[in-house]
């Protein structure tokens, strides 16, 4: 539970996992009338570029190229006001992807160095990362090991100034430039301590920064007998890192009794990686993908290409709906080679493939250029990008387009919206009072404090607040704002409105208001209704101010529905063999 409000939360502050974070930025940025007119000018629209009918398409590429060209040069020498080149070209061409699918995009050099984070998980900087509060900066985040760890930062601390420049008016992506930089270089920074409330100037040298694509890795169940390990993207070398992390956990446990891989909320990454992780479960030689380009001579098929580490032990593989790409590859032969059981959420249904191709003055196009298919022979792609609706809208596969495949041992699966899980495990949905207390900072605010009281605490795997621990919280956020709407009174607020605009409130009013204030919530009351749930949110964001993501992590996995499902099948042999049977 806990770990999908952290997810959420990402969500608002970071970019959606599962969706590309180009394209997440390149909306933001994009003003909608300007984004329309410049696709229309640059990128070949009704307005300006009338597809003639030809059998000759180089013709038609030169054609409208030579528009382009022609309108560009127009608009520079006579348009009324300046123009700024780089930026109208930049809009155009987003805007002529928009046409396509949410994974092709315009990678300029500016942010190149976003997308080679996205891969390798690696930057040069000093290891935290950064929120607004109000009109001032604070540290959110702090990586173990880093030089902000080093020098002493630690969340809820405020960012007064860095190399002297004030803060004041610049957004978290000016501290990021700010931040930045490589190596070995140095950069000032005024601290508030949220502890003291003492300022103080520290002098941090940048390092690499490793963001590990494997942040935990340990044992879960009884007695501890099962190794699980958390891969969180698959950036490169991930898969001897995975490999890696089980190794160590066999040797530590010789008498292992299965594995669980989690690949929850993973959003994909790099095809050989997918393939190397596989190999950790399958034997040399094993085709585990198959890849179509609109080239046939360029189709390939995937074969592990070593030994496997293990392919005897019972495996869970845990995914959701926010398990994308190479994470749906991994999971969909595993089940489709019935490897190992598929235990959660339908996952996000990516089976398409990107690669990168130079376009000049060290600026890329991503561009997808294959769809994929598991050893079944299906492709688990959910949204149909080739036929879009008038409006530009793209639907879901109908389930009357879907194909019936089946797995080595004959088990029956579909292709189309994304791998459907052997065992559906739905995790509970995070109360409101839950979002609203960690989204208005309450949480974040209450662990700080909590961490200037405490030096230390228990292991995170056990760590819990006691009743009276919780209760000076439930007293400390009392007279909070964290008012919020539920759904119905939302509802019921639209309806109002309609009702007076169609002037039937006044033959409704007492009725309305009777039913408005059996909806009314009382906060103190949410509060102990989801009581343990947000007790459990608490003690995540606490965990994690000693011990980092990997305590977060930990902590959570108390909790964990899914991750005890898991346990729970791999335990059974009798059921463990029975769901990878057919017919079940």
């Amino acid at each position: 539970m806990c770990s999908n409000l952290v997810l959420w939360a990402a969500k608002h502050v970071n970019s959606l996992p599962h969706n590309d974070g180009f394209l997440m930025k390149r909306m933001n940025k994009m003003p909608g009338a300007r984004a329309f007119l410049a696709g229309a000018l640059l990128t070949g629209s009704a307005l300006f570029f009338i597809q003639a009918r030809t059998a000759d398409p180089y013709f038609e590429i030169s054609k409208n190229l030579d528009i382009y060209t022609n309108i560009f040069k127009e608009l520079n020498t006579y348009y009324v006001d300046p123009i700024e080149p780089g930026k109208l070209v930049k809009t155009g061409v987003d805007a002529m992807l928009m046409e396509l699918d949410p994974y092709t995009n315009f990678i300029t050099e500016a942010d190149i160095e976003d997308y080679e984070f996205m891969t390798t998980g690696k930057y040069g900087g000093i290891g935290a990362n950064m929120q607004r509060k109000g009109d001032e900066i604070y540290i959110a985040d702090v990586y173990e090991n880093s030089p902000a760890q080093m020098a002493g930062l630690h969340p809820g601390d405020f960012v007064e100034s860095i190399d002297g420049q004030s803060l004041k008016g610049k957004n978290v992506e000016d501290l990021g430039l700010l931040l930045k930089g490589s190596s070995g270089t140095q950069v000032k920074m005024k601290i508030r301590d949220a502890y003291t409330q003492e300022v103080s100037e520290r002098i941090l040298t940048r390092a690499e920064i490793e963001i590990s694509s494997v942040p935990y890795a340990g044992f879960v169940g009884p007695q501890n007998g099962y190794a699980y390990v958390r891969l969180t993207q698959f950036t490169q070398h991930c898969g001897t890192l995975v490999r890696d992390a089980f190794d160590s956990l066999k040797n530590a446990k010789p008498d292992l009794k299965g594995l669980v891989l989690d690949l929850r909320n993973n959003p994909g990454g790099l095809l050989d990686e997918a393939i190397v992780t596989c190999n950790i479960f399958m034997d040399k030689g094993q085709s585990v993908l198959t890849t179509r380009y609109k080239i046939p001579d360029m189709d390939k098929e995937y074969k592990t290409a070593l030994p496997a580490w293990n392919k005897e032990l019972p495996l869970a593989v845990l995914v959701n709906k926010s398990s994308a790409s190479a994470s749906e590859i991994v999971a969909g032969s595993i089940q489709d080679l019935d490897r190992g059981v598929v235990i959660g959420e339908r996952s996000y249904g990516k089976g398409l493939v990107q690669v990168t191709r130079p376009v000049g003055f060290k600026s890329q196009l991503k561009l997808t250029v294959a769809r994929y298919y598991t050893p079944s022979g299906r492709c688990i792609q959910a949204l149909d990008y080739t036929h879009r609706n008038a409006d530009g809208t793209v639907n879901a596969f109908a389930d009357s387009m879907k194909k019936t495949f089946k797995t080595r041992a004959g088990r029956k699966v579909q292709s189309g919206g994304g791998v459907t899980p052997d065992v559906a495990v739905k995790d509970d949905a995070m109360s409101l009072v839950a979002v609203n207390l960690y989204s208005k900072n309450y949480i974040f605010d209450y662990a700080t404090q909590y961490a200037s009281k405490h030096k230390t605490i228990v292991d995170p795997s056990k760590f819990s607040l006691t009743e009276a621990e919780f209760n000076e919280f439930a007293k400390w956020v009392e007279n909070k704002d964290f008012s919020y709407k539920t759904t119905t009174e939302s509802q019921l607020d639209s309806l109002k409105k309609t009702a007076l605009e169609e002037k039937y409130f006044d033959n409704i009013k007492s009725e309305f208001e009777a039913l408005k204030n059996k909806l009314s919530h009382d906060k103190k009351q949410d509060l102990l209704k989801h009581k343990e749930q947000v007790r459990h949110v608490l003690e995540s964001e606490i965990a994690s101010r000693y011990y980092y993501a990997r305590g977060r992590m930990a902590q959570t996995m108390q909790y964990d529905k899914e991750i005890a499902k898991a346990v729970s099948i791999l335990s059974s042999p009798t059921e463990y063999n029975a769901l990878l049977k057919p017919g079940k």
